[in-house]
């Protein structure tokens, strides 16, 4: 089933769980995705960056709008770090059900004043806000990019930020970085800045740069109020190091139906390991219960 947002991370954040964002660009990475969350029961989010999209393009998403609105598993398409208004509004007039406006490079009273905008506009439509406020690191080994320096987010000004743009959830700064940290690298996450903006903050947050942290961190953040955990170079490594290794055997041909089964089996078992450690497998019966028509009507 297709929801929004919105209605995806309020469950979450009621029953204490969080729900992985997964970055696709191309169909065998939509089967890992959504054939692991129908395996464990686990809602998910499928997450698009613009240039994904550009790669993508517009059609390709009819393919995945109808493989997820026909399975018994909630799926958000969201938009990832839209970095334009129209970038957003391509991902709505693609059936998107939730949509980012990142504006978190630019001065407070501007990123204000655009993600207001793309709410108002959104929200006609049913669509879903994210929005972001700090800065998310970059290791540069990911599209998503990010800030060499991170700038951790403001309590006060997440709470004033939530209120005069109307967004339905935040990404927050604790220290995480976008891609895979270099070797010997380990992060660590400003806890304590989460927590103090769980107590000035009402929407669900989100943890961007999810791939290689701390799995004991990662539980931490759900269990401090952490509704939605954005992961993609973990699973995508695992999918592309054993395409490497199927490729380099000898005899191994070239035939996609050769390659990517074991391929997406790997990817599959990285993306299961996830939904474990955000506590959402199993969790789908949840929407299944709350799904009426009503709940459903906007985006059915």
């Amino acid at each position: 089933m297709l929801v929004n947002m919105k209605q995806m991370l309020s469950v979450a954040k009621d029953n204490h769980f969080a729900v992985g964002a997964f970055n696709i660009s191309e169909s065998n990475l939509v089967r890992c995705v959504v054939e692991a969350a129908e395996a464990n029961d686990a809602p998910a989010i499928i997450a698009v960056h613009p240039t994904e999209l550009d790669y993508c393009k517009d059609d390709f998403f009819k393919y995945v709008i109808a493989r997820i609105s026909n399975s018994p598993v909630p799926f958000v398409l969201h938009m990832d770090h839209g970095d334009s208004i129209e970038s957003c509004m391509r991902a709505i007039h693609d059936g998107f059900s939730s949509v980012m406006i990142d504006g978190s490079s630019l001065p407070f009273e501007e990123n204000v004043a655009k993600t207001a905008e793309v709410v108002r506009y959104s929200h006609m439509v049913d669509v879903s806000v994210e929005g972001e406020l700090g800065t998310i690191g970059d290791t540069g080994t990911s599209i998503e990019g990010g800030m060499t320096e991170v700038i951790y987010t403001d309590p006060a000004k997440a709470a004033q930020f939530v209120n005069e743009t109307g967004i339905d959830s935040l990404a927050v700064a604790i220290g995480t970085c976008h891609g895979l940290y270099p070797k010997g690298v380990t992060p660590k996450l400003r806890m304590d800045v989460l927590e103090e903006i769980t107590h000035v903050v009402d929407v669900p947050l989100v943890l961007h740069g999810g791939s290689g942290n701390p799995d004991s961190e990662i539980a931490e953040a759900v269990r401090l109020g952490i509704a939605k955990v954005n992961i993609s170079s973990d699973y995508k490594s695992a999918f592309f190091e054993k395409a490497r290794e199927v490729l380099s055997r000898e005899g191994s041909g070239w035939d996609p139906n050769n390659l990517f089964p074991e391929c997406i089996d790997a990817a599959k078992q990285v993306l299961t390991q996830k939904m474990e450690l955000l506590d959402s497998c199993g969790k789908a019966a949840i929407y299944r219960a709350q799904c009426t028509p009503q709940w459903r009507q906007a985006l059915v």
